[in-house]
C-alpha cells in the first residue's frame, strides 16, 4: 500500500506559536469534514442499493419535522437553487457514544457542520464548513420540549444545538446564509465507529510512534489495521503527533480518509447486499434526518437522484472567517467574502475564488 508521511514540526520561520494556535483553532473546524462527507455519501448510496431488503431498518432512523418546527419564517426556495443539505456531526456521549471519548460531556454539540450544496443537474457538489466557534446571531427558536428561547447575539455556533436542538441550528444557518435547507442529516460518534467495524477495519501506516493519552491512541511506527474505536481515536488525536497541534490531526484525518475510501473500493461494498445491510444497520442506528428522509424508501429515492455526483470532484470550502476583535478565541464571518459565498450557493452560481479566502487562516 502507499505510504503517507505524517506532518512535520513547523519551522521557526512560520508564525509564532501563539498566533499559530489561533490558526489551529480555526483549522480545527475542518477536522472530520472529509470523513463526515464520506459517511453522508455512503448513507445515500447504501439507501439506493436494494433498499427493499432493509425495510426492517426504518425504525433505526430518527426523524425531525423541520418544516413544522420552523413554519413560514424561512428563506424563499429559488427555482435554480439546487438541493441544500445541512449535515451535522454530533459529539453526543449519550447511549452508544458514552465510551467513545475522553471525559464526560453533558448533552451534545454540533462539532462539525456542513452546508452541502448540490447544483441543478446533480453532477457535482460543494460543501461549506461552518467553524464551531463562529459567533452568530441565534434566532428566536422553539425547543424540542415546546418552550421558546429568545434571539441572542454573539453566541457560539455549536452552542445552538445543545441549547435548542437541530431545528434551531437549521434556522440559524438559514438566517445567516439566506439559503433554504431542503434536508438535514446528523451522524454521531458511534456511526463512524460502526462503519469501520462493519467493513472489518482500515489499514494505515505511520512514520513514528503515537502515544496520545487524550484520545487513547497508542501505535508504534509501522502498519496497523485499526478497528472502529482505534480509528475514532486516530482521527481525533493530535497530542501524540508532530508538534501537538491540530495541524497534525488534519494530516492524520486526510491519511485515514484515503485509507477508508481505498478499503471500501477494494471490498466493493455496495455491490454486496449482505455487506451493504451491515453498513446500513450501523449507520441508521446513529442517523437523524428531517422527516422527508426519515425512511429507507425516502432515503433511497434521494440516493438514486445523487447517482451522478462524483465524490472525487466535490469541493470543500470553509466559511471565510476572521478573528473576533473583542475575543480573539472566537471568529466571525469575514465580509464581503461570506456574503458573496452564500449568494453563489443561494443562486446556484459559480463561487468566486475571492469568496473562499479566510483572513483567519491567511488563505
Amino acid at each position: 500500500m502507499s505510504h503517507v508521511s505524517t506532518p512535520q514540526r513547523r519551522s521557526s520561520s512560520e508564525p509564532s506559536r501563539g498566533r499559530g494556535r489561533k490558526r489551529e483553532r480555526v483549522k480545527k473546524r475542518r477536522t472530520g469534514r472529509k470523513i463526515l462527507l464520506a459517511l453522508v455519501i455512503l448513507v445515500l448510496a447504501a439507501g439506493g442499493t436494494g433498499w427493499w431488503l432493509y425495510s426492517g431498518l426504518n425504525g433505526n432512523i430518527k426523524g425531525v419535522d423541520i418544516d413544522k418546527a420552523l413554519g413560514d419564517d424561512r428563506p424563499e426556495k429559488l427555482p435554480t437553487s439546487g438541493q441544500n443539505i445541512l449535515v451535522l456531526g454530533s459529539d453526543s456521549r449519550a447511549g452508544a457514544n458514552g465510551s467513545l471519548g475522553a471525559g464526560k460531556v453533558a448533552g451534545a454539540r454540533s462539532d462539525t457542520a456542513l452546508v452541502m450544496h448540490i447544483p441543478d443537474g446533480r453532477t457535482k457538489a460543494v460543501a461549506v464548513s461552518i467553524p464551531r466557534d463562529t459567533l452568530v446571531t441565534r434566532p428566536e427558536c422553539t425547543k424540542t420540549d415546546g418552550s421558546a428561547i429568545p434571539s441572542a447575539k454573539r453566541v457560539m455556533f455549536n452552542s445552538v444545538y445543545s441549547l435548542a436542538g437541530p431545528a434551531c441550528v437549521v434556522k440559524t444557518v438559514e438566517q445567516m446564509s439566506g439559503v433554504r435547507m431542503d434536508h438535514f442529516m446528523e451522524i454521531d460518534f458511534s456511526g463512524f465507529k460502526g462503519l469501520v467495524d462493519a467493513i472489518g477495519g482500515v489499514t494505515v501506516t505511520v512514520d513514528q510512534d503515537i502515544d496520545d493519552k487524550s484520545s487513547g491512541l497508542h501505535l508504534t511506527a509501522g502498519t496497523h489495521k485499526l478497528n472502529g474505536t482505534q480509528s475514532l481515536a486516530f482521527v481525533r488525536t493530535r497530542h501524540g503527533i508532530g508538534d501537538g497541534s491540530d495541524l497534525g490531526r488534519i494530516g492524520l484525518q486526510q491519511q485515514f480518509m484515503l485509507a477508508l475510501l481505498s478499503e471500501m473500493k477494494k471490498q466493493d461494498l455496495l455491490s454486496s447486499p449482505a455487506k451493504s445491510y451491515k453498513i446500513a444497520d450501523k449507520l441508521t442506528e446513529s442517523l437523524t434526518t428531517d422527516s422527508g428522509l426519515a425512511s429507507l424508501p425516502q432515503l433511497a429515492r434521494f440516493g438514486r437522484s445523487m447517482n451522478g455526483v462524483d465524490p472525487s470532484t466535490m469541493e470543500t470550502i470553509m466559511l471565510p472567517v476572521a478573528y473576533d476583535k473583542v475575543d480573539p478565541n472566537r471568529v466571525v464571518a469575514a465580509e464581503p467574502q461570506a456574503t458573496t459565498l452564500w449568494k453563489a450557493i443561494r443562486t446556484d452560481g459559480d463561487i468566486p475564488e475571492s469568496a473562499k479566502k479566510s483572513p483567519a487562516t491567511g488563505g
